[in-house]
């Protein structure tokens, strides 16, 4: 199995790249972000590799990162996403913005990926965050409020145009800043706080 791709950019298109790896074009599948970070035709460049052998086909998917390849493989797990869907994910949100999505089930931010409807946007939220843990999903772990002034100021920051995981993401950042006992007024002015830097 290839699991790393050294080589120079042969040429790139909006779905992957060609890296050429001591004469050999090795067509590589990548995320939006993925291809955005790859250097100018002819410069030197370096892959991580997910290898999807079928009986009809090798093809490999290409990540700058590991965090990335790690979430293409979570991603590839829930039922109805396959490689190309997984890739149109994280062409739209990042490894960061991806945990914190599906710790605040936020289906809006999963369904403006080309492909992904609510009913799947949902299932992809309830599947990874179950699989993920708090190991993985690491500082957005926390558990988004049902009730209660997080969950009040949440929603006003939702009401004034936020998406939900930027709302969420601030008002957990104001919340570790004020303390559990905040006022709601006291949350929303530091979640906007939060989210204009």
């Amino acid at each position: 199995m290839i699991a790393k791709l050294t080589g120079l950019i042969d040429s790139t298109d909006g779905e992957g790249a060609v890296l050429d790896v001591g004469g050999v074009g090795y067509l590589v599948f990548c995320s939006a972000r993925t291809l955005a970070r790859l250097p100018a035709r002819g410069m030197p460049a370096s892959l991580l590799i997910e290898t999807h052998v079928r009986e009809d086909h090798i093809h490999l998917y290409g990540f700058a990162d590991a965090g990335e390849r790690d979430w293409f493989r979570l991603l590839t797990t829930v039922q109805g996403v396959g490689a190309r869907l997984a890739l149109a994910v994280l062409s739209v949100l990042g490894p960061d913005d991806l945990a914190r999505a599906i710790a605040a089930a936020d289906r809006a931010s999963l369904a403006r990926a080309p492909g992904v409807g609510p009913k799947l946007a949902g299932r992809i939220a309830a599947e990874l965050k179950d699989k993920v843990g708090a190991v993985a999903l690491g500082p957005a772990a926390i558990e988004p409020p049902e009730r209660g002034a997080e969950a009040d100021a949440v929603s006003a920051l939702v009401n004034l145009g936020y998406r939900r995981a930027e709302a969420f993401a601030a008002v957990a950042a104001a919340t570790r800043t004020l303390g559990g006992g905040a006022a709601v007024d006291a949350l929303i002015k530091a979640g906007l706080k939060e989210l204009s830097q």
